[in-house]
């Protein structure tokens, strides 16, 4: 009986963490599709990207429960508790990375035209570092690897960085040439998820050292080593 309800619990986590990785690999896909749409203003691009949220909140909901599931019927505690409660987490921010790729597609229409050309490639440059955080993120709590949130936080500093340089310079625009006015709000608003979406990636990291090592990354409580 014991050996069954092991195998059970076994399966049902098996069964959330292919969920959360299913999850992520969504919205991976949903942000790098973003930024191409707005890239080369390919609204059909943009289209699908918003056509496809719907899915990411049927996911979100489903991770959701499963979730729920495993701690109502298995009762888990010590690290299983906490990989459960840290899949919670990582679902809610991945939905969120959801909600940023639709922001940012949104805006592609408004910023097809040809004006801001350089600063639209650096958000450009901005976003494949971001995406690069959020593959690092995802394989991070695929192998228990707590190595990449300390990575994450300083690669997140040098993204605030290159937002806040990025938006500085637009908004000096804006004084400047009217004419864009309106495609360099777009466009700080497009850098601002971007950024966020780094954000997202690097919470999903610290959950990964709270379900390894216990221990709470937040508000600055970074472990040294």
């Amino acid at each position: 009986m014991n050996d069954h309800t092991d195998r059970a619990f076994d399966t049902d986590m098996s069964g959330m963490r292919q969920a959360v990785v299913v999850m992520g690999e969504l919205a991976q896909q949903q942000f790098t599709r973003a930024v191409q749409a707005v890239r080369n203003a390919d609204l059909r691009l943009a289209a699908q990207v918003v056509e496809d949220e719907g899915v990411m909140n049927r996911l979100h909901l489903q991770v959701d429960l499963l979730c729920n599931q495993i701690i109502a019927r298995r009762q888990p505690i010590a690290i299983d508790l906490r990989e459960v409660i840290g899949a919670i987490h990582i679902n809610n921010d991945l939905e969120r990375i959801g909600d940023e790729a639709k922001k940012i597609a949104l805006r592609a229409r408004k910023l097809a035209a040809g004006a801001l050309r350089d600063p639209k490639a650096r958000a450009g440059g901005m976003a494949d570092q971001v995406a690069s955080m959020l593959a690092m993120a995802i394989d991070a709590f695929v192998r228990h690897d707590t190595s990449a949130a300390r990575r994450l936080n300083a690669l997140d500093r040098a993204v605030d960085a290159s937002r806040d340089t990025l938006i500085g310079e637009l908004v000096a625009g804006m004084a400047t040439d009217s004419a864009t006015l309106g495609q360099a709000v777009d466009l700080i608003l497009v850098v601002q998820s971007i950024e966020r979406v780094g954000d997202h990636a690097e919470n999903i990291a610290e959950y990964v050292v709270n379900v390894v090592e216990g221990i709470d990354m937040r508000h600055g409580n970074v472990p040294r080593g």
